[in-house]
Parts: C-alpha cells; sequence; structure tokens
C-alpha cells in the first residue's frame, strides 16, 4: 500500500483528525450550575465590562482560526473549501501537537476578497489568533493586509510568513558553513506567489541585496507590463541588474537557488553554472524543483526540500506553533517583521556548532526546543 491509499485508509478511520473536548467535569448538578446556567451568567457579565477579560474567563487566549478559501492548497490548486478540510484539520492538529494551542478549521465558501475579510473580521473576537492558509495570490496579500489592518489580535499567513521564516533560518546556517555573507551572495527565488514574495521581502529585511525572483514567464523585471501590482511593488527591489530571461539565465554564478515553485525545473546543468558551494533549497512538494542527488551531481554543496524523506528538511511546522504560542502567551496584537526575524535567528541557533553540517542545517520538527525558543525570541522584541 503506499502512501496515498495508506492515507485516505485512515482518514476513512479517523472521520476527522481533531474533536472538541470538556475541560471541565459534568456528572451532577453542581458542576453544572457552575460550567452553564445559571453560574455563567457571570463571566458573561463581566466580559460585558471589559472585553480583555474574554481571555482569561474563556478559552479565547489559546485558540486559533485556520482559515482557508480552498484556492492553492498544497501542490493541489483551486480544488474548493470543503475539499481542503482534510488539510486545515492536519494545520490543526499540528498546532495542538507541537505548541499545544487548540485551533479549528473553518473554510470559506467565497473568493471574493471583500466577503472573506469581513467574514473573518466577524468571527475574530472568538480567537485569539487568525492563522490564514491556501489562499491564492495575489488575493492573499490583500486579505493578510486588511485584516491586520482590522482586528486586534494578530493575523498570520503561515504559506507567506512560516515559509520565510524557515527558509531565512535555513540559509542563516548554511551560509554560515560555506563561509559567505547574506549580503554579499546572489540569491535566485523560482515563484513570484504568496511564499516566493514573502521569502524575498524575508530576505531583504535580514540583509541581502541581490536577489532574482522569477514567476512562471521568467525573469520579473519592473517594466514588464504584465506584473500583478505586488510584483510591480517587489520589482523595484530585485535584479537590480535588469537580467531578462529564464531561470537558466538567473542562476548563473548564483551562491543560492530557492525554489517555492514546480517539480524538476532546475537541471543538473544549470546547478553546474552556479558558484561553487552552491546552495539549494528545493521546495515544491512532493515533487522539488530537482532531487538532491542530482543536484549534487551538479556541484551543489548543501541542499534542502520540503520533504521529510530527505535531509534538510525545510518545513513551516518550524515556524508557526511557535510564532503563535509566543503571540498568544504574550498577548501580541501584531507578529511585527522582527519578530520574524527574530523567530528566524532563533531557529537557526539551534543548531549548535558542533552538529552543525551539510546535512543538518535545522532543527528536527520534533525538536520540543523550537517552540519555547521562537516564543522566548518574540517576547524579546516586545517593547
Amino acid at each position: 500500500m503506499d502512501i496515498k491509499e495508506a492515507s485516505l485508509k485512515s482518514h476513512n478511520e479517523w472521520k476527522g483528525k481533531i474533536e472538541v473536548v470538556s475541560r471541565v467535569d459534568l456528572t451532577n448538578f453542581d458542576e453544572l450550575a457552575l460550567a452553564y446556567t445559571p453560574g455563567v451568567a457571570q463571566p458573561c457579565l463581566e466580559i460585558q465590562k471589559d472585553i480583555t477579560k474574554s481571555y482569561t474567563l474563556t478559552r479565547r487566549s489559546n485558540l486559533v482560526a485556520v482559515i482557508t478559501d480552498g484556492t492553492a492548497v498544497l501542490g493541489l490548486g483551486d480544488i474548493g473549501p470543503e475539499a481542503s478540510m482534510p488539510v486545515m484539520e492536519g494545520k490543526c492538529a499540528l498546532f495542538k501537537t507541537f505548541a499545544d494551542i487548540d485551533a479549528f478549521p473553518i473554510c470559506i465558501n467565497s473568493k471574493d476578497v471583500d466577503e472573506i475579510v469581513d467574514t473573518i473580521y466577524r468571527i475574530s473576537g472568538s480567537f485569539g489568533g487568525i492563522n490564514l492558509e491556501d489562499i491564492s495570490a495575489p488575493r492573499c496579500f490583500e486579505i493578510e493586509k486588511r485584516l491586520r489592518e482590522k482586528c486586534n489580535i494578530p493575523v498570520f499567513h503561515d504559506d507567506q510568513h512560516g515559509t520565510a521564516i524557515v527558509v531565512l533560518a535555513a540559509l542563516i546556517n548554511s551560509l554560515k558553513l560555506v563561509k559567505k555573507k547574506i549580503n554579499e551572495v546572489k540569491i535566485v527565488i523560482c515563484g513570484a506567489g504568496a511564499a516566493g514574495i514573502a521569502v524575498t521581502r524575508h530576505l531583504l529585511a535580514s540583509g541581502a541585496t541581490d536577489i532574482t525572483l522569477l514567476d512562471s514567464k521568467g525573469i520579473i523585471c519592473e517594466d514588464d507590463p504584465n506584473l500583478n501590482h505586488v510584483q510591480k511593488e517587489i520589482s523595484h527591489l530585485t535584479n537590480r541588474t535588469k537580467l531578462k530571461g529564464g531561470l537558466a539565465d538567473a542562476v548563473v554564478d548564483a551562491d543560492v537557488f530557492i525554489g517555492v515553485s514546480a517539480p524538476n525545473i532546475l537541471t543538473k546543468e544549470m546547478v553546474q553554472t552556479m558558484n561553487k558551494d552552491a546552495i539549494v533549497f528545493a521546495m515544491a512538494n512532493p515533487v522539488p524543483e530537482i532531487m538532491p542527488d542530482i543536484a549534487k551531481q551538479g556541484g551543489a554543496r548543501i541542499v534542502g526540500t520540503g520533504r521529510s524523506d530527505f535531509k534538510n528538511q525545510i518545513n513551516n511546522v518550524l515556524a508557526f506553533p511557535g510564532v503563535f504560542r509566543g503571540a498568544l502567551d504574550n498577548y501580541i496584537t501584531t507578529i511585527t517583521r522582527e519578530m520574524m526575524l527574530s523567530a528566524s535567528y532563533a531557529i537557526a541557533n539551534l543548531i549548535s556548532d558542533d552538529i552543525l553540517d551539510e546535512e543538518h542545517i535545522l532543527p528536527d520538527v520534533f525538536d520540543k526546543r523550537v517552540v519555547g525558543a521562537i516564543a522566548d525570541a518574540m517576547k524579546g522584541c516586545i517593547i
């Protein structure tokens, strides 16, 4: 039985990966009177007087909404809200397992930005945080921006910022190994959707100066009239040499390749044109832009993918549980760039110099130190 068959069999048996469990005993009338009527009226009245008490008198302080419209699910694309539920349930299970955060999947049956923003805003008072998931670009940028402006709880698009945080952590340690500095290397990022744009912004904020970004049509240039408004904005900060062409042109003399795009588009011959000690993060799932053994044959010194069956898995689960743990525990209403940069360094610093090598640039996803390290780093950013 292959993984697809085994997973389908398991999902039929599980009938859902999460459930609601009561935190109180309800075995007699006294317990019922405390948890429900008539006793429950008192906490309601306290919250009416002071809405911040909703964080201490309800589960809100540990509850995150995992929200999608089903338009960009994994490698499946626009499959609709109902079909996205297994992924959202899985995300909620990860929240609970890795950070003891209660998360609830919400799949919205709309592709209209106004409707999605309004729906999320109107239910936001029930949650301590919003995790946006699998919403297609460029709509995802507008949805996140407007929600961050309207909501007084943290809003985090994991496809953007979770990816960016972990990529930078992996790059920090990779550059340490090859003895190069981020402000001196040439970086090529293939994929100009949510993840690619966010990774670009995060690396620029960390000190990168030479980034070439590509979409499916080739290198992004600021004079291209076909760019969407988000790509147009980032085009003014990338490709400063005005290079034109495709991926083969972009990777010549590059030090770093970061792929968040499509399978098998980077060839061994392309890697051979990169600089010595090349770093290749091929993160398309389930099939990466280049298989690790092929990249190594092409001369890459360090290779990472999004897969758990290869060394150096670059996975968002290293970031989002700790980010929300830090936000919820410290009543953070906005997750800032400084916090995200601190999260990247917190992850990277868990790999000590004595264990850092070409096949060990990031902590294991099951490393119990990660969530606490990120939460502590975020707390240190609070003014």
